[in-house]
């Protein structure tokens, strides 16, 4: 919790300005899936009557700074897409986006470990000359 009067306030208004744009932002959301469902699904007519009340729904998102308007703009194109490629052999693949997962780190190889054993070999060349 912030102990700064600042902090307490931004929390307060933070609050509510999450419970005022969510249920746009949900209404975004359905709206964008169910032009996708048709689309997918073939149905054209019933996508391209759902396409205005989805532009619609993502250009008032845009115009209150609920998403950000090349994202606005993104999604549009998407929906486009995804209309334009019903009942076309190469249609415009809608799946949902998969997480980035990070690549593990790959063990040094070539002159990496080179360096680390010639490193090792100077050291205990040093330590038996004293000896």
């Amino acid at each position: 919790m912030p102990i700064i009067k600042s902090a307490k306030k931004r929390v307060k208004q933070a609050a509510k300005k999450r419970k005022q744009n969510y249920p746009l932002r949900s209404l975004l959301k359905t709206n964008v899936k169910k032009v996708l469902t048709a689309a997918q699904q073939g149905n054209k007519e019933a996508a391209e009557k759902l396409l205005p009340v989805a532009y619609k729904t993502i250009d008032t998102a845009a115009k209150k700074n609920i998403i950000h308007r090349k994202n606005a703009d993104n999604k549009k194109s998407r929906l486009a897409r995804a209309i334009a490629g019903i009942g076309k052999e190469k249609a415009v693949k809608v799946v949902a986006k998969k997480p980035k997962v990070a690549a593990a780190k790959k063990p040094a190889t070539g002159a990496a470990n080179a360096k680390k054993k010639t490193a090792t070999a100077k050291k205990t060349v040093k330590k038996t000359a004293k000896k």
